[in-house]
């Protein structure tokens, strides 16, 4: 094993804090991680990381030579990929994670074009709501939509995300329809609760510039978007939800838009890849294929 693979073994059990992470995100036995780290800290005659059974974090010699292994790793990939991005195409797989549907309703039934035009990618493609850990979970790319949370990533903005209100024709008939903020004392909601802390979103909107929020009665809490659509469809309550979302159910008349002046603020949408990555030419045209994609489906 040359050196240059021993540097890339480190970065890894350092970004996973853990050597059977690191192997498993590597595709490797953790025998051989354990022994790629050994051979590396005989070669610089210095112990890199300090061991537990519960965790495995650099030591201060560590934290300088991890610093320079990424200046180094970025350097050769940039090298190597000088002259070959436009004598061959991009090549290998690429692991994506996405929300659910976002990934089931817009990017999943485009890949078959992209795969057309670079056949010599394979994606292995995540669709989940929960937010992944992209260094521990080895995955090359997401999108992230709202406020971002992960430190130390590279971001790419896409744009706005249009949030609308919206209800069943059957619930409107019930219950009236809402028209302006005060009316929605009188009305429920079906509200959606965040999967990774469980604290129920308060329902929005902007006034004067200013973002408002009220919290709506309601009697079924959810935790998916697809259940928070459900419930809607069946009448149980209002909904703030991404246009994109219910666009075929707004189509169909099953769903209908209230309060198009009072709708909440857009949610950001933006690409995130892990700060150590130096991109390589297949992350960079998928990244690139995949932001027009999102912006003509979901932002027009």
């Amino acid at each position: 094993m040359d050196r240059i693979d021993l540097f890339r073994i480190f970065i890894r059990v350092v970004d996973c804090s853990s050597f059977t992470r690191a192997a498993d995100t590597l595709a490797v036995p953790r025998s051989s991680v354990s022994a790629a780290v050994q051979a590396l800290e005989g070669r610089v005659g210095a112990r890199l990381l300090n061991r537990t059974t519960r965790r495995v974090s650099p030591t201060q010699d560590g934290v300088a030579f991890y610093e320079r292994c990424q200046r180094v790793i970025a350097d050769v990939e940039e090298t190597e990929n000088l002259f070959r991005q436009t004598a061959a195409q991009p090549s290998g797989k690429l692991r994506i994670d996405v929300p659910g549907r976002i990934g089931r309703l817009v990017i999943a039934p485009a890949l078959p074009g992209f795969l057309d035009m670079y056949p010599k990618i394979d994606i292995d493609l995540g669709v989940t709501d929960r937010a992944v850990d992209l260094i521990e979970d080895g995955v090359d790319c997401v999108v992230r939509v709202g406020p971002l949370s992960d430190s130390g990533l590279i971001s790419r903005p896409i744009g706005k995300l249009p949030l609308i209100n919206v209800a069943s024709p059957a619930y409107l008939d019930l219950h009236g329809t809402p028209h302006i903020p005060d009316d929605l004392t009188h009305h429920w909601a079906v509200n959606y609760a965040s999967p990774s802390n469980g604290r129920v979103e308060d329902w929005e909107w902007i006034e004067n510039d200013a973002l408002r929020t009220k919290l709506l009665s309601g009697r079924v809490t959810v935790n998916s978007a697809e259940a928070y659509i459900a419930c809607c469809l069946a009448g149980l309550g209002l909904i703030q939800i991404p246009a994109y979302d219910v666009r075929a159910h707004l189509q169909a008349g099953e769903l209908v838009e209230v309060m198009p002046d009072h709708r909440a603020e857009p949610l950001q949408m933006t690409l995130l890849y892990p700060h150590r990555q130096h991109l390589s030419h297949r992350l960079q045209v998928f990244a690139d294929w995949l932001e027009a994609l999102l912006k003509r489906q979901l932002l027009e």
